[in-house]
């Protein structure tokens, strides 16, 4: 099943980008910002809704909304202060050079026009010119201060190559106060598993990539296993969010909204999305691991980013992690990973039947003719609230988390100890 038929939302971000009428462009956006207002607005905040909001068509639209959301969808208090660095952290630290060399080598993740947020209730100003080295060197240094104090604060990560480029992200759309809490949750969890000593949790991930393309199309993934392309050319991928091979800002920040959004497996998922969206390139190709990794490795600029994030999300739907497992792992032995500190890795990793808990919790908003519509063409309203429940966190409100509770609880003990 190719995934490159519907190519009409074209490179960018669709009608959210002003591709629609301007009318009705902007009655779109008036009513998202609205939405995701009077969810930050809720007693307590309406996570779910954010998330839903985060994962569906256009993103959060603007980095200051952003800086409102994000700290929700990772659960941190943008209101208390930031820790405190060590004196004289740079000395003290191993990997300070290591952190430097590679932030001197960072400069196109410095955008042209991209400014930094200096207040939490104001936009980011985008001047027409490029950004003075002045204002450049200074955003470096503290992208160094970042990295060195989430990694004192947190002896068991371990800094690898690509890190800073996940922090530049949130140092460019928050500032560096709120990018330091922001940082050091996501590093100890959703990338916890790219910091380890070893590469191994990460190969283990980078496993799911062939077995999510075999599911959709068998085809495809013969193809790229008769090359023995193999799947180190998502690493950079996978590893930086897409942040390190993508030039245009806009669509780094509208990735992050969306795997901010979801399940920590879900880059991996867009990844197959980007594969098979290329299926033509790549079966063009001669079928050598040269030519299949040369063409993989060179992500095109202009992709249709919208429609890969809707597909990615309907894969994840129909073609779980739990259903992938037993694949993955003929790659590699199973190894413990991060994702198990998710509640929503845990129901959709024990066999699915947790998951089908919370599918029949909402099985009432779908219209009786398509429930037996197969996931990929169900209505995206049904998928977006799907994909917010699979990224429960404690800041949910008590229904949701009785119903994973209770789905836990039924659950019977993993018999495939991928990630216990």
């Amino acid at each position: 099943m190719a995934l490159r038929s519907a190519q009409g939302d074209g490179h960018t971000s669709s009608r959210w980008d002003g591709g629609a009428g301007k009318t009705d462009f902007d009655a779109k956006r008036k009513k998202k910002v609205a939405e995701i207002h009077q969810a930050l607005n809720s007693d307590p905040t309406d996570v779910a809704a954010l998330r839903r909001l985060a994962i569906s068509e256009g993103g959060l639209l603007t980095d200051e909304i952003r800086r409102k959301v994000w700290p929700k969808l990772l659960n941190v208090n943008s209101s208390e202060p930031p820790p405190v660095p060590e004196q004289n952290l740079r000395q003290m630290s191993k990997d300070y050079q290591q952190v430097l060399l590679d932030v001197r080598r960072s400069l196109r993740r410095f955008p042209p026009g991209c400014l930094p947020c200096s207040s939490a209730s104001l936009p980011a100003p985008r001047p027409p010119t490029g950004m003075p080295e002045e204002q450049r060197e200074g955003l470096q240094e503290e992208l160094i201060d970042i990295i060195l104090l989430v990694l004192e604060r947190n002896p068991q990560l371990h800094y690898y190559q690509g890190y800073h480029d996940i922090v530049v992200t949130f140092l460019l759309v928050v500032g560096k106060r709120l990018a330091t809490s922001l940082v050091e949750k996501l590093s100890t969890h959703h990338v916890r598993d790219f910091m380890d000593p070893t590469m191994d949790n990460t190969k283990h991930i980078l496993n799911y990539l062939m077995p999510i393309i075999d599911q959709v199309n068998p085809e495809l993934h013969d193809f790229m296993q008769s090359a023995e392309v193999g799947t180190i050319f998502a690493l950079s991928w996978l590893i930086t969010w897409f942040g390190h091979v993508l030039s245009d800002f806009r669509h780094v920040v509208r990735l992050y909204d969306f795997f901010l959004a979801c399940h920590p497996l879900m880059p991996i998922y867009f990844a197959a999305v980007i594969v098979l969206y290329r299926e033509q390139e790549v079966l063009d190709c001669d079928c050598d691991m040269a030519s299949v990794h040369h063409l993989l490795s060179q992500i095109p600029q202009d992709l249709p980013y919208e429609t890969l994030i809707s597909r990615a999300g309907d894969l994840f739907v129909q073609f779980p992690p739990s259903e992938l497992a037993r694949k993955a792992a003929a790659h590699q032995q199973a190894e413990k990973t991060a994702a198990s500190t998710f509640k929503d890795f845990e129901l959709v990793s024990a066999q699915q039947r947790p998951d089908m808990v919370l599918r029949q919790r909402f099985r009432g908003l779908l219209r009786p003719e398509d429930r037996t519509k197969d996931v990929l063409t169900k209505p995206r309203t049904n998928r977006f609230v799907k994909l917010a429940v699979m990224g429960l966190t404690v800041a949910l409100g008590a229904a949701a988390l009785a119903v994973v509770k209770s789905a836990l609880e039924w659950a019977p003990k993993f018999q495939l100890q991928l990630f216990p």
